[in-house]
């Protein structure tokens, strides 16, 4: 079990940047799939080797071998079985207890921001100017907000609401507005928030996976910049909105934004990338392909490498009940 259950600590170190190169060569929902998808895996194959680590050290000991009905003299789950147990144990048990103290302030940070932007949009005593109602149960609210200050963003929850304020939306012209909203509405009609939920967990769990967060992020921005083109039906207006949104909100930055809400990311590489459609043929497509097949490993890897320690782990425990 040793080295199965090592691995899959070891095997985010390569797939992490291996996802993040092959994502920059997808088409963005793909993109955001792909690394919203390998954090999740990367992430509960080290939590599972985590507890697989604590629980080997929590059995050797009397009051857990008893809670068990473990012999102790018949408690070998692999070579984990000599002097290196008891601090290989603490340090896994030490980073599960991180991990769950990440987690939490993750949560609490998330609960406490989508609260607050909730009281700002008018489930609360802050400042609402107006609230359009929904027309049908597929289109979010559209809540407008008297600040001077530019900005736009995507509000989950329910009801879900596209929140702009009166700054934002005057800096903008009409086509630009519809161009805007396209773009949230994207945003909650493909659930990005659980996908960014999801890469903020991942990174809890090991420290190779933070940087897909903001990755992550740039290609959920993409994504919903290919649906504003793709609704509007100009790919020039939609670049032109997202640029002149952008600088609007870097005169005056607004704080209320919650922070499942996808950032602005790189905008002049978004703009670019509208801009160049439709894209060429990539140059490189061998390079892709291995990227490709070489994070299918690392997965695959990670998967069979977990699966093989669970089931050490389980055998080890049955023959040490059985010999008691």
């Amino acid at each position: 079990m040793t080295i199965a259950v090592w691995a899959p600590l070891l095997l985010p170190l390569p797939a992490a940047p291996l996802a993040r190169r092959l994502a920059g060569q997808l088409a963005p929902r793909t993109a955001a799939l792909t690394l919203a998808a390998t954090a999740v895996a990367l992430g509960a194959a080290t939590l599972a080797s985590l507890a697989l680590l604590a629980g080997t050290g929590l059995l050797r000991l009397p009051y857990g071998a008893a809670t068990a009905h473990l012999s102790p003299a018949h408690w070998h789950p692999g070579r984990l079985s000599g002097p290196e147990w008891a601090p290989t144990a603490v340090l896994a048990a030490t980073a599960l207890l991180a991990v769950a103290a990440l987690a939490a302030r993750t949560a609490r940070h998330q609960y406490a921001d989508l609260r607050r932007a909730r009281t700002a949009t008018g489930d609360g005593p802050a400042g609402l100017r107006a609230l359009a109602r929904r027309p049908g149960p597929a289109v979010p609210a559209l809540t407008v907000l008297t600040d001077d200050r530019a900005d736009a963003y995507a509000l989950p929850g329910r009801p879900p609401r596209i929140v702009a304020t009166t700054g934002m939306l005057a800096a903008l012209t009409g086509p630009e507005r519809a161009a805007l909203l396209a773009h949230e509405r994207a945003h909650l009609t493909g659930r990005h928030h659980l996908l960014l939920a999801a890469a903020e967990y991942a990174a809890a769990c090991h420290p190779a996976l933070r940087p897909l967060r903001p990755a992550l992020g740039y290609h959920l921005e993409r994504w919903a910049d290919e649906c504003a083109a793709a609704e509007v039906g100009d790919r020039a207006l939609t670049a032109r909105a997202i640029g002149r949104a952008a600088l609007a909100a870097a005169r005056a930055p607004a704080t209320a934004r919650p922070r499942l809400a996808a950032t602005a990311g790189p905008v002049p590489r978004r703009v670019r990338a509208l801009l160049a459609h439709p894209a060429p043929a990539h140059p490189r497509r061998a390079l892709r392909t291995l990227a490709a097949l070489a994070l299918t490993g690392c997965l695959t890897a990670t998967t069979c490498a977990t699966a093989e320690a669970g089931h050490d782990f389980h055998q080890a425990v049955e023959t040490a009940q059985g010999d008691r």
